[in-house]
């Protein structure tokens, strides 16, 4: 039985990626190359499958290069000896902004946006009109200025 062929487009949809990110995957080793050459390129479900894998990893906080060490093998890289402060304080690190970083764009209000790393991160409808309630309510305390 033949397995099912997909173009880049659709890996990418179906992925919840852009063709650029599946390209930028295949480039660092995340998900196996296409089969065929030119325009016989193709993509198979395993392709389908490791874009969705490298996925939930990036939306579970893991780096690219975490997620490349697990997928190949590789022993976790050496935890540093001693904790960030922030970390130690209890607050979450802050992290650095790397390359194939999921961001998810939310907006609150006209003119006011919510970005969040991770897409299973993103605020759901509720929390949204939460949210933008409590921006308007600044607006009244001289907390924004209107523009």
């Amino acid at each position: 039985m033949d397995e099912e062929r997909y173009s880049i487009g659709e890996i990418a949809e179906r992925g919840g990626v852009t063709r650029r990110t599946v390209r930028y995957y295949v480039q660092r080793g995340l998900i196996p190359e296409p089969l065929g050459r030119g325009r016989g390129e193709h993509y198979a479900s395993e392709h389908l499958a490791a874009v969705l894998r490298v996925k939930a990893l990036q939306e579970e906080g893991a780096t690219l290069e975490e997620i490349r060490r697990r997928l190949a093998g590789e022993p976790p890289a050496a935890e540093p000896a001693a904790r960030p402060a922030a970390e130690a304080a209890g607050r979450r690190p802050r992290r650095e902004i790397g390359p194939g970083q999921i961001w998810v764009r939310q907006a609150v209000l006209p003119g006011v946006e919510l970005h969040v790393l991770g897409a299973g991160r993103a605020l759901t409808e509720l929390q949204l009109a939460a949210l933008a309630s409590f921006i308007n309510g600044l607006e009244g305390e001289g907390g924004t200025n209107g523009s």
